[in-house]
């Protein structure tokens, strides 16, 4: 198992993400679902629904998916946590904390 890991993908995405929030762009998913007419309840959907099929694809064992579906969550993770007006560095302080 290759435990290398580059932390700075996820600032990045981090960083696109607050970008997307804050110079919304029609072209951009991610402005799209910060902007959407439900409000936070369009993105927590989709948590939802990324959630449902991370936990398939690891159940039926599709490795290839699971790594996709994974990176799909996340990424909506991401995104329900700016449009709650979360940082995401307080997340990585309390994993921080949790670390032992």
């Amino acid at each position: 198992m290759n435990r290398d890991v580059d932390p700075a993908v996820l600032a990045e995405l981090w960083a696109v993400i607050c970008e997307r929030a804050d110079n919304p762009q029609e072209s951009s998913y991610t402005s799209r679902l910060l902007s959407d007419p439900k409000g936070i309840d369009k993105v927590l959907e989709k948590v939802g629904e990324e959630a449902t099929e991370f936990i398939l694809a690891v159940k039926n064992g599709k490795n290839d998916r699971t790594v996709e579906e994974t990176a799909d969550l996340l990424y909506h993770l991401l995104v329900a946590l700016r449009a709650a007006n979360l940082d995401l560095a307080d997340v990585m302080q309390e994993l921080g904390k949790r670390r032992k």
